[in-house]
């Protein structure tokens, strides 16, 4: 009752000497009440302090202006680092009160504060456990979070696997910090953070995933091969450790070695399009012509057409089962909705050589 009169009767207040004018005013009416001008100004700055953030939906949001204030973009993963797929509740405290919540869209939260200083982010998510993190923001900045959720496993079972260890505080900014570098591609300053990140954990399976990554962007597929092997043998339920080890093996040649860790990965994670457009790659290569296609096509419906290049790959696995005319039309759709893409090129040439060839009809 009291947030609808002060919403209602008293939204012009926007100083405390406004907010003092008033309540004179009131105990000169009322002097009755006996209320101390102190004891409702707090509840006024209880109010205002409920007020400090927004909240949205996606961060591309553009119903709310950020102009100079911070904003926190919250990702929220499993433990094998793949966003969660369930709806999360995202809550956020300041000095312990509660400012905001927002519900996950595609592990993702968003929030606005006007207040910079400390926070509190806690998350919760059906069949994890709960998770709570501070952190501390002293400039108007977009600060990005990465929260990880563990899987809230009964008393009465198990999983038969060792939980990892947890990372030191110290450790996983570093880790953090080094896996956006990465992300952004910028290898020189992920080397020198994940560098920092070895040091203080140097066999944990999240850090050795990390460097397996660098090993890959450098073109040092051996290396990258050793590393995973370990993170997967210290964490065999981690999806994306799984696929980058396929990776390692894809760029070696070796195609057939590169199947089982990219399958073990989509047994952990099915919604993976680059596990399926990987394996897809492993199986083509290794002439297995029917699971590429399968999985090829996999790919594309899980990618919702962020990664046009897909499309070629069906193409070329429809090609090498004998089915010209599907394959065409997969090209000329290409072509149709891609023109400017690099592929472009490459969709144009199949289309030659298949009508030169007299596998499917000139247009």
């Amino acid at each position: 009752m009291l947030d609808h009169a002060l919403t209602k009767h008293y939204a012009w207040l926007v100083s405390t000497p406004a907010v003092m004018k008033l309540l004179n005013q009131r105990l000169e009416v009322l002097p009755e009440l006996r209320i101390t001008r102190i004891s409702l100004l707090v509840l006024f700055l209880g109010f205002s302090c409920q007020r400090q953030v927004l909240c949205q939906d996606r961060a591309s949001d553009e119903a709310t202006f950020r102009g100079n204030r911070a904003e926190i973009a919250i990702t929220v993963h499993d433990r094998s680092g793949e966003i969660i797929t369930v709806p999360g509740m995202v809550k956020l405290y300041h000095l312990g009160a509660l400012v905001g919540q927002s519900t996950t869209s595609k592990g993702r939260a968003f929030f606005i504060l006007n207040t910079l200083g400390d926070y509190t982010i806690t998350v919760d998510a059906g069949g994890y456990k709960s998770v709570q993190k501070d952190i501390s923001l002293t400039m108007a900045i977009r600060d990005e979070e990465e929260i990880y959720l563990s899987r809230d496993t009964p008393a009465n079972e198990s999983t038969g696997v060792p939980g990892k260890p947890l990372l030191a505080p110290k450790a996983k900014e570093a880790l953090d910090k080094g896996l956006r570098a990465l992300n952004d591609n910028k290898l020189e300053q992920a080397q020198k953070l994940l560098d920092e990140a070895m040091k203080l954990a140097p066999g944990h399976p999240d850090v050795l995933y990390a460097e397996g990554v660098i090993y890959l962007k450098r073109r040092e597929w051996v290396k990258a091969q050793d590393v995973l092997e370990k993170a997967t043998q210290l964490d065999p339920e981690s999806a994306r450790t799984f696929t980058a080890l396929g990776m390692a093996f894809i760029d070696q040649g070796k195609y057939e070695q590169a199947i089982p860790p990219l399958e073990r990965s989509l047994k952990l994670n099915p919604a993976s399009s680059e596990t399926h457009w990987t394996l897809a790659k492993a199986y083509y290569s290794h002439e297995q012509y029917d699971a590429a296609l399968k999985e090829s096509q996999e790919a594309l419906s899980e990618s919702h057409g962020s990664a046009p290049e897909i499309e070629l790959l069906v193409a070329q696995t429809l090609t090498a089962v004998g089915r010209y005319e599907d394959a065409a039309q997969v090209l000329r759709d290409y072509l149709k909705n891609h023109p400017k893409e690099p592929g472009a090129v490459t969709a144009r040439k199949w289309l030659d050589r298949l009508a030169a060839d007299g596998k499917i009809r000139r247009n």
